[in-house]
């Protein structure tokens, strides 16, 4: 009776790379390799421009939930009407959803249909 097997075998791990003892008594070091981690992605909270919305309230959310200066709120205000979408902030995947969240309630809760997204920045 034969029995094969579904798999090849396995080799064996290789061993760790060890430097030769220098004349200490024979100790052995192992080296150890540095891990490179990457930042996190970044998101950018945008706000996008509506026919209905009061630029004033557009300017206290801005000032309130993004914690900007009332003439730099009001310059954001204006990209936002000009350009039809502006940068409020870049923040991590979590805050930005967060801020996202914060400002769609506020608006909804005030009776204006602004729009708020986040998007990864490229």
């Amino acid at each position: 009776m034969k029995f094969m097997a579904s798999k090849p075998p396995k080799p064996a791990p290789a061993a760790p790379k060890v430097r030769p003892a220098d004349e200490d008594g024979g100790s052995v070091v192992l080296e150890r390799r540095t891990q490179k981690t990457k930042p996190p992605q970044m998101y950018q909270v945008v706000m996008l421009n509506d026919d209905y919305t009061p630029m004033e309230f557009v300017v206290v959310v801005i000032q309130e939930f993004f914690n900007k200066d009332r003439e730099t709120a009001t310059q954001i205000m204006l990209k936002i009407h000009l350009d039809g979408k502006g940068v409020c902030g870049v923040y991590s995947r979590d805050v930005a959803q967060s801020k996202v969240d914060q400002v769609q309630q506020a608006a909804r809760q005030a009776g204006h249909p602004l729009q708020c997204v986040s998007e990864p920045v490229e």
